[in-house]
């Protein structure tokens, strides 16, 4: 979430929150209006429009939301202005899916109120009926949001953000705004104060939040999602301090291999990220419900007031990634999915209805390697029911739309995606720096930003010069996956032609594959 935006996008955006916004629940449960309609033979089909990525079906979207998995459904709840494809007067978008990888697009779930703008937060199934908003039988939802006061910003004021919650009682379908608003006001006056990230926390019986305030993480207890007490902060000091830091979450993962357990935080800042710009950090540590305290390895390697911070995605864009509340033990899984962008061009990428889509979603683990504990990502299991036909990969051009590929080798290796203008992306590994790459200079229209050309790194969290790589090919985007997802990156590109060449370069391939993927929309 970022509202550094130009001064015009300010005073239009302003306009019409005060003019056309609803302000009732009432008002806050009319359909979305839609610019693009599904029966049209071109839906989807825009140059540029992601193929198995959600998209917003029109306008401005970013972060994502309010996530949490309830009766087979997987909600989606995301930063979304309809009105323009630039950021605006945030809502949150909607979109529910039964596999988190086909997904249907609902009404927008909050609108802007007297209060402000809806910025990023989180929701939860409140099993217990804590709130006393719906009953042990059918329980509440509850979303908890940050509300912005664009007047209050405007006016120079420090006090423009507050924690506010909503709640549901038909599966997500509509939302009332509590009238007790804000649950958790700005009364020290922080001027950044947001992105609340809730959960039960059964040790001691208590719901947990936590957010970002300016460089550091608050925390605060509630026995009802209503009433909340402060209880400590983290993070000064810690990791890359980039100012303001955004959108955390906290969870508990198990150590691959071990009885062990660790509790991992994740952090976004809009700037100063790995290779520039947006991205997020992430911290290994312990928490007893109120203290969040770092493990004594992992703070020596990242160390305070340095920039050795450890990164979820080392690419240029995945930011402000959280994971979804209420997964069932049966499963046990941690998931997770972030926004496909990044604050240094998020608002100029040329695509025309829509702009930005999220990030396949992911499994995220603990595993030690050699340097290290470190949180690795995978794809869902999911995404299997997409594979096609296998083909053979090497160094002969092969054709192709949507694909994953699957790659072994020793030594350097490079995947190249072209097209018939001599547009490419090169993405690989590079055996003398122990680093995966990827190159997207010359990937076709780069213009519109002097900081989207150029090649990315990624230090890899194992030595040995045998690598594994699992890749997803979209349209306009790559996810590449290293060594079982220690070191993943993401990027997005948009060539003038669709790339549908792909070949191999460099001598160390050892087994190559690449399966033809079906298209989500």
């Amino acid at each position: 979430m970022n509202n550094k935006i130009g001064l015009l996008v300010l005073l239009f955006g302003l306009a019409l929150a005060c003019q056309e916004s609803p302000t009732t629940s009432e008002e806050n449960t009319r359909p979305q209006e839609k610019t693009t309609e599904r029966n049209n033979s071109d839906y989807y089909t825009e140059q540029h429009r992601p193929q198995f990525h959600f998209s917003p079906d029109s306008m401005w979207m970013n972060d994502p939301n309010g996530m949490f998995y309830y009766e087979g459904e997987y909600h989606l709840f995301y930063q979304y202005y309809p009105d323009s494809t630039v950021w605006g007067p945030m809502h949150w978008g909607h979109a529910v899916s039964e596999d988190m990888v086909y997904w249907e697009h609902l009404p927008i779930g909050l609108y802007p109120d007297e209060l402000g703008y809806i910025f990023s937060g989180s929701a939860v199934v409140d099993k217990h009926n804590t709130s006393g908003f719906g009953t042990t039988e059918n329980p509440p939802l509850i979303a908890i949001f940050t509300h912005h006061l664009m007047e209050g910003e405007k006016a120079g004021t420090t006090d423009f953000q507050y924690q506010s919650i909503a709640y549901s009682n038909d599966k997500g379908r509509t939302w009332t705004k509590y009238e007790g608003n804000p649950v958790v006001p700005n009364t020290n006056k922080i001027k950044d104060f947001r992105d609340p990230k809730v959960f039960w926390h059964a040790p001691s019986e208590r719901w947990v939040m936590l957010f970002a305030a300016g460089d550091r993480i608050l925390f605060y207890n509630s026995p009802d999602l209503k009433s909340w007490t402060y209880q400590s902060e983290f993070g000064l000091g810690w990791g890359n301090q980039a100012r303001p830091w955004e959108c955390p979450d906290l969870f508990e993962l198990p150590i691959e291999g071990t009885n062990e357990s660790k509790w991992a935080m994740l952090v976004s800042i809009g700037k100063e990220a790995a290779n520039g710009g947006s991205g997020t950090q992430y911290f290994i540590g312990d928490f007893d419900g109120k203290n969040f305290t770092i493990d004594t390895n992992f703070g020596k390697a990242i160390g305070k007031n340095t920039n050795t911070a450890r990164w979820l995605d080392w690419g240029k864009d995945n930011y402000a990634g959280v994971t979804w509340s209420d997964i069932p033990g049966s499963d046990g899984r941690r998931l997770f999915i972030g926004w496909m962008s990044n604050w240094q061009y998020a608002q100029i990428v040329p695509t025309e209805k829509w702009r930005s889509a999220m990030t396949i979603a992911r499994t995220l683990s603990l595993r030690r390697t050699t340097e290290g504990l470190r949180v690795c990502s995978q794809p869902v299991k999911e995404m299997l029911q997409l594979r096609g036909a296998a083909k053979k990969l090497g160094a002969e051009a092969t054709n192709y739309r949507l694909a994953e590929v699957l790659v072994e080798a020793k030594g350097d290796v490079a995947i190249e995606l072209s097209n018939t203008k001599g547009e490419k992306v090169v993405l690989g590994y590079e055996a003398a720096t122990n680093q995966y790459f990827i190159d997207r200079t010359e990937s076709g229209k780069v213009d519109f930003s002097k900081d989207f050309p150029g090649k990315s790194i990624a230090k890899r969290a194992t030595k040995g010069d045998g690598v594994k790589m699992q890749i997803f090919l979209d349209v306009s985007s790559v996810e590449l996956f290293g060594d079982d997802g220690e070191s993943v990156m993401t990027a997005i590109f948009f060539p003038n032609e669709d790339f549908s060449s792909i070949r191999l370069l460099g001598d160390g391939v050892e087994t190559a594959q690449l399966f033809e993927l079906k298209k989500t929309w």
